[in-house]
């Protein structure tokens, strides 16, 4: 069966979901509508649909005259067994002692290694974006250094690969939040399938506001693998539930944008440990006094 995308940018979230709302009216009605900041800095959001029959051009065309949104490009994609094509060309990770993989690699794993099992069909956020391979390498030359997180929190966690990771090396509980209940429930799947279900615990919560991570503060170890805006949003809660002498390791961060950073939570009281560019991405470890 064929698909078909429709896609367009506009400026501001409450444009681009508005926009997204009046494209599930449309008929053919699409099977999926996803809204999307984009993560140049722009200020503008993706809105895209997708069809298993041609899109109402007019519709469409309409659709961005009201919204004042960019003209829709209209595409056809071929017929793909997508998670198949992933496991043919999303190679195993190594991240220094930590090893990402999905279970038709799992005969790969090196000698000593911290293994990591994200499925095909789960692998956003699987080591080989930028941030997320950042997160992991400041992981391990944490552990390197002798440092131990016996209160450890991922905030916006996703698949939760990095609370994995530290439950893998330390034997204390880790909380993984995430505000998307679509996340949680793919973070909890992976804890099951990588056996750590006593180690690991996904709750959906914006930030901070859950129970059970206001109860387990301070954090020794902070994960927030996210975007520049809700990290500068996030860091007076983030640094108010770091325990003094504990570290962050923050991510989702364009290079262009760790300045910005840098200075908020400089400002809040913690220390720049290291500055890890990957890419276009930029990792932070950073202490608190």
């Amino acid at each position: 069966m064929p698909t078909f995308t429709a896609l367009t940018t506009l400026a501001g979230k409450t444009a681009a979901e508005a926009l997204g709302e009046e494209m599930e009216r449309l008929d053919p009605e699409p099977v999926g509508v996803g809204v999307f900041e984009l993560e140049d800095g722009s200020g503008l959001w993706e809105v895209g649909g997708y069809f298993t029959e041609p899109p109402d051009r007019a519709g469409l065309a309409l659709l961005e005259a009201l919204h004042d949104a960019r003209p829709f490009v209209i595409s056809e994609l071929p017929e793909t067994d997508w998670v198949a094509k992933v496991r043919r060309e999303l190679a195993p990770v190594e991240a220094g002692r930590f090893f990402v993989h999905g279970s038709h690699d799992a005969d790969k794993l090196p000698k000593g290694a911290e293994p990591l099992l994200i499925e095909a069909a789960m692998a956003f956020g699987t080591g080989h974006h930028g941030t997320t391979l950042g997160c992991l390498l400041a992981l391990d030359r944490l552990v390197d250094a002798g440092f131990v997180g016996r209160s450890v929190a991922d905030i916006g966690c996703g698949t939760a690969v990095l609370a994995m990771a530290a439950a893998r090396i330390w034997s204390d509980p880790v909380i993984a939040s995430d505000i998307d209940s679509v996340a949680v429930d793919v973070a909890q799947a992976n804890v099951r399938a990588n056996g750590l279900e006593d180690r690991v615990r996904c709750v959906e919560a914006a930030g901070f506001d859950h129970p059970d991570l206001m109860a387990a503060a301070p954090f020794d170890l902070i994960f927030a693998n996210i975007l520049k805006g809700p990290l500068i949003a996030l860091a007076p809660d983030l640094t108010d539930a770091l325990a003094s002498g504990g570290r962050a390791i923050l991510s989702g961060i364009l290079n262009e944008q760790a300045d910005d950073v840098l200075a908020v939570y400089s400002r809040l009281g913690t220390n720049t440990l290291a500055r890890d560019e990957i890419g276009e991405w930029t990792t932070l470890t950073l202490g608190k006094v």
